[in-house]
């Protein structure tokens, strides 16, 4: 055992009466990267809310360095060496990275700000890091990546010691990552400890030291990530094993009819001439790095996005929609890859988002019929298992991985000939996969063609009957569910193969 740095002991915390947190125990060891695993909902946020000054506990204590302290708001947060690097980047666009990284606690000189100084002191900060950015650059220019490290200079810049990583590769690709993972071990050998979160097991058993899973707001373990497996933490995540973590039941797709076919579709610096077909029943995967023009295709075929040059064909027809509304009414739904921005109205219900994009099937005459249109928020909250207090709470209250069936459940609701799921298990825990697993499953059971994007390559290779792979805009290559396998689809998105 290492020397302990952090002590968590009986943490409780609820609100209107019921608990997220009931009773969590939780420690760190100076210089290690002990993950936080957990389903959405399983109150890994409100911990380290609690940590960090947002949330006053109801009981429990906190030790750093065996002295008990009391972590009323952020600032005391960050006098005791606690840096917290949300999912959500908040830094402010229209300023430098510099002045980010000094924002409320400004070098002044002569009653001015010392752009000088603040630019060299930045530097130095960002270059102990071996992070390679200009203090001077605008952080709306950087990458999502680049602005995911500025996050992680900005928290140790406040003599942090203490820092929790919330999902921060979730949206980076897999270079992107590796230059994460290069400032983590940075950190480790400045005796900086990391507390992680993040629903990637392979992540977790490539850098984590220890892995605590909490269930329901309940402490379940702690294990050596050295001495456990992926089975064992799932086991402890959901109360029982997923024997067969992929649901899939593959169809005999040799007669099956067309029912979505692209020819030749080019957007002028997005992609072009793209060409690929997918059938009744199929599911058909997109693979490639971020920025390879997968999103951009998907929002061509549904119309939010012009494009300049090709076709689309809807069971042998050609169609030319002029918005999204038009590709809805002839069968097609897309679920967006951010579910935040595109996929919900976070403000609304449960119900509202549910119904939202169906509510023609439920009008009589100019007005809703109430009645129809719960039946099928009831029919929606059965079958993917959506846990809300009630269809009326609004959905940014949500989990990530209920938001999630939500959007899915929203567009279901259109009864779509052809389902487009771009990145659809992004960011949600293992059961709620699982779930969504076996309703895209069901989905291709009955005959809807399905155009899977998605950045994680055994999802692909479990779940698509083939696959599509995209380089810099370019369809580069397409293999059988035979010749599927990462090594095969990583040489074609990385350009190995021509």
């Amino acid at each position: 055992m290492g020397q302990t740095v952090l002590e968590m002991r009986g943490i409780k915390k609820s609100f209107s009466g019921i608990y997220a947190l009931s009773g969590i125990d939780f420690d760190l060891e100076l210089g290690e990267v002990h993950a936080l695993l957990g389903e959405n909902g399983a109150g890994k946020s409100t911990l380290i809310k609690v940590l960090g000054g947002i949330y006053l506990p109801d009981a429990g204590s906190i030790r750093i360095n065996g002295k008990e302290v009391k972590i009323r708001n952020v600032p005391e947060a960050r006098e005791n060496g606690i840096g917290i690097i949300h999912q959500e980047i908040v830094l402010v666009p229209y300023l430098t990275v510099a002045q980010n990284l000094f924002l409320g606690r400004e070098i002044v000189k002569n009653r001015m700000v010392d752009l000088e100084e603040t630019n060299r002191r930045a530097q130095e900060m960002i270059s102990s890091l071996g992070v390679n950015i200009r203090a001077d650059e605008l952080v709306e220019n950087l990458t999502i990546a680049q602005q995911q490290m500025v996050e992680i200079v900005k928290a140790v810049s406040f003599n942090g010691k203490i820092i929790v990583m919330d999902e921060p590769t979730s949206s980076l690709s897999n270079e992107e990552v590796e230059q994460v993972f290069g400032i983590i071990a940075r950190l480790k050998e400045q005796q900086v400890s990391i507390i992680y979160i993040s629903h990637r097991m392979e992540e977790l058993f490539r850098i984590s030291d220890r892995v605590t899973v909490i269930r329901d707001g309940a402490y379940v373990g702690t294990r050596r990530t050295s001495e456990t497996n992926p089975n064992e933490l799932v086991a402890m995540m959901v109360g029982r094993d997923l024997e067969n973590f992929y649901v899939r039941d593959f169809n005999n797709l040799d007669k099956a009819e067309t029912a979505l076919e692209v020819k030749n579709l080019t957007s002028n610096g997005a992609f072009e001439d793209v060409s690929f077909r997918v059938r009744k029943g199929e599911i058909l995967g997109f693979a490639g790095l971020v920025g390879a023009g997968r999103s951009e295709i998907m929002e061509s075929i549904f119309a939010a996005r012009p494009h300049q040059g090709g076709e689309v064909y809807l069971y042998g027809k050609k169609v030319d929609f002029k918005n999204p509304m038009d590709a809805i009414h002839a069968g097609i739904a897309l679920v967006p890859e951010d579910r935040k921005k595109q996929g919900l109205v976070l403000g609304n219900s449960v119900a509202f988002n549910l119904t939202l994009a169906s509510l023609r099937f439920y009008m009589n005459g100019v007005a809703i019929s109430e009645k129809k249109r719960q039946k099928v928020v009831d029919q929606y909250f059965k079958q993917l298992d959506i846990k809300a207090a009630s269809p009326q709470i609004e959905a940014g209250s949500l989990s990530g991985g209920n938001q999630q069936k939500v959007v899915l459940s929203k567009w279901l609701a259109t009864k779509p000939e052809v389902l487009i799921l771009d990145e659809p298990t992004r960011g949600v825990d293992v059961n709620a996969k699982y779930e969504i697993y076996t309703a895209i499953n069901e989905l291709a059971k009955q005959g809807i063609a399905i155009v899977m994007v998605s950045s994680e390559l055994p999802e692909i290779i479990n779940m698509c009957d083939n696959v599509c792979v995209m380089r810099e805009g370019k369809l580069v290559g397409r293999l059988t569910k035979d010749e599927m396998n990462q090594e095969a689809i990583m040489e074609y998105a990385a350009g190995g193969v021509e």
